[in-house]
């Protein structure tokens, strides 16, 4: 269960701040463990109000191609993409693909 250890460490890092009321996280398109497998495991694990948000990924092809990819197949702990142009297997990841406590709101 990769998810409840990416879930214990984003816990580890709120509570660092303080006792937490509501946490803000975003995942990326091309993350490890997809939004809708990640959120329910946050929401089992705490009680605080959790947001979830989707990040967009952007890769850098060699032909030149920057922007979104084409995401093939979308798994538990793997994504096969590849570039909507040329159809090359699996760009250079500009953006979208971490996961990020982006915000945590304490009492």
């Amino acid at each position: 269960m990769h998810e409840q250890t990416i879930a214990q460490d984003i816990i580890k890092q709120a509570t660092k701040q303080g006792t937490v009321k509501s946490i803000t996280v975003v995942v990326g398109d091309l993350a490890h463990i997809p939004i809708e497998e990640l959120g329910p495991v946050l929401h089992q694990m705490t009680p605080w109000r959790i947001k979830m948000v989707p990040k967009r990924a952007m890769i850098k092809c060699e032909c030149g191609y920057i922007g979104p990819p084409n995401i093939k197949e979308k798994g538990h702990d793997h994504t096969i993409y590849e570039c909507p142009k040329c159809k090359a297997p699996m760009p250079k990841i500009l953006d979208g693909g971490k996961i990020i406590l982006k915000e945590v709101e304490v009492e």
